[in-house]
């Protein structure tokens, strides 16, 4: 069967049809799946019913998986989980719970992985359980929002480098939901403030909530130039947000979208997503 396409924004995203991941893709669909990736950011592809060693066979397609840290109740394997339910047991987790509140950065606008040396090419979100209501997930074009800037600003910025770590993010919420072991873990890294897709030569903003400043700028002026172009990336004609429902697997590219997680009632409702991310091939620059 031929795969469809079919445009999810006027700038970007796109979903994908006539493909069952519950059995082995071929190289040529695989080559179409990759080349819609780089060139939208986003596929959605619905109706996917996969387990754990499918999810993991699919995304080693796009290259090695990265290992979760420590922090997420997956930590030390392929899976990021984003779930109210204890991993264990299946229990629902009291929203007071650390693991309950380490998730709510996520209702940030942030990129995958940028607090690591080597950032994500891209992160697969497979939706197990969902809550009929809420938690859907937001996402923003920085592609779009770069040829947008003035030229003035595009030249501005080109050169700039900004500080990225998972306790900034986290501690935006929490300054104690990470241990100091766990902060160690992976401590702050320098990533460009933009990036260049080496495919189509395309250039995005290269944003999270991960990111804490800019080097060589007073805190204050780096901040917000950060909290500025972040405010442009997201507006309104640059999103588009996703509801979930169960079966369904997006990708995206963390070099060239945001994304955030919105609210859900989580102690009436059963939510689980299992996330993959596949590892970059190199830093933005040097450490």
């Amino acid at each position: 069967m031929a795969l469809t396409f079919r445009k999810l924004h006027p700038l970007f995203g796109v979903e994908i049809g006539g493909i069952d991941l519950t059995h082995p893709v071929d190289a040529v669909a695989f080559g179409e799946i990759r080349a819609a990736f780089e060139e939208h950011s986003v596929v959605l592809l619905r109706d996917q019913p996969i387990d754990d060693a499918q999810q993991i066979a699919f995304s080693k397609l796009f290259g090695p998986l990265e290992t979760t840290v420590s922090a997420n109740p997956a930590g030390g394997t392929p899976f990021a989980r984003q779930s109210n339910l204890d991993i264990d047991t299946g229990a629902t987790i009291p929203p007071d719970d650390r693991r309950m509140v380490y998730q709510k950065a996520n209702y940030f606008w942030h990129t995958d992985s940028s607090f690591k040396r080597v950032p994500a090419l891209c992160s697969l979100l497979s939706a197990r359980i969902c809550p009929p209501e809420g938690g859907n997930t937001e996402f923003a074009s920085l592609r779009a929002a770069h040829a947008s800037l003035s030229e003035a600003m595009q030249q501005q910025i080109e050169t700039l480098v900004a500080e990225h770590s998972l306790a900034y993010s986290r501690g935006l919420v929490d300054p104690t939901v990470l241990t100091e072991a766990q902060k160690a873990e992976v401590p702050p890294v320098k990533q460009r403030l933009v990036r260049v897709n080496p495919i189509n030569g395309r250039k995005a903003l290269y944003l999270s909530s991960h990111a804490s400043h800019i080097l060589g700028w007073p805190f204050a002026e780096g901040r917000a130039l950060l909290d500025s172009l972040t405010a442009h990336a997201t507006q309104p004609a640059f999103c588009f947000s996703h509801p979930w429902r169960a079966g369904d697997l997006i990708i995206w590219d963390n070099r060239a979208v945001l994304h955030r997680a919105t609210p859900y009632d989580a102690v009436k409702h059963k939510r689980l997503m299992q996330r993959t991310t596949v590892a970059g091939d190199a830093p933005t620059m040097a450490q």
